[in-house]
């Protein structure tokens, strides 16, 4: 395992940018951070496992909203510093706000204005109860 971690470049911080992609559309999800530790542990168990820079710590997606990420592969860019994950998401829904991608706005042209571009699948609320 350590020369697979060891092709990785990471950064300063001991990250790498991770572009979550769904599975079958190849639409982007997310984009999230991992260290090496969540790299492993996404490996392992084939489920997303992020590094979380406000809460400084794994961040296994899902944990608390129930949507999960399932990995069908992983690849690395050419410089080795960038992943791709390739993922099944649970739920529909990758994005805290409840909507199926992270990417929901727009940059209109025309306005000059950014626009929602796609409806919130499932409050919030509902996912994050306490």
């Amino acid at each position: 395992m350590t020369d697979v971690l060891n092709h990785v470049r990471w950064d300063d911080h001991g990250l790498v940018p991770v572009i979550a992609q769904e599975h079958g559309t190849n639409r982007v999800l997310m984009f999230a951070w991992m260290n090496r530790e969540a790299l492993e542990q996404t490996l392992a168990l084939r489920r997303a496992v992020y590094f979380s820079r406000s809460r400084n710590k794994l961040w296994f997606k899902g944990e608390e909203s129930g949507h999960v990420q399932h990995v069908q592969s992983v690849r690395v860019d050419c410089d080795q510093d960038v992943l791709l994950l390739s993922v099944v998401q649970d739920g529909g829904i990758a994005c805290h706000t409840g909507r199926h991608s992270c990417f929901f706005e727009a940059y209109d042209f025309e306005t000059q204005q950014w626009r929602v571009t796609e409806p919130v699948v499932k409050s919030p609320d509902d996912i994050y109860k306490k």
